[in-house]
């Protein structure tokens, strides 16, 4: 039986609620770890802690930039700089997408700091 939209649109609110609690380290978020490009980490540890702090304090979503509301990604300016970060969902072992997505205990996620010209 397909899924119905209504069953989407919680999905979507379930995932943008995890990918939310993970990005401000709450309960809820699940496990996983971030990391950031070589070019982000060329601008110093300041620059950095920066963006985490931003990513964190991240609520400027809209349809136009999240069109699923699934807060995965964001787009903003960090010192001047245009920064995005993205979250991607893999299974237990970091080696490919995760079987259950919405299993907190099956999914492990990677949020990555990275500037347009790193993707």
């Amino acid at each position: 039986m397909a899924d119905t939209d209504e069953d989407r649109m919680r999905d979507c609110a379930r995932f943008a609620e995890q990918n939310d609690a993970f990005r401000k380290k709450q309960a809820g978020g699940g496990q996983g770890k971030w990391v950031w490009t070589q070019a982000v980490d060329a601008e110093g540890m300041d620059f950095v802690l920066t963006c985490i702090a931003a990513v964190a304090a991240y609520e400027d979503f809209t349809e136009e930039n999240d069109p699923f509301g699934t807060h995965e990604m964001g787009f903003m300016e960090v010192s001047g700089k245009k920064v995005w970060w993205k979250i991607d969902l893999y299974d237990r072992a970091y080696k490919g997408g995760s079987p259950h997505p919405k299993s907190l205990a099956d999914t492990r996620r990677v949020l990555t700091i990275l500037f347009p010209s790193d993707y």
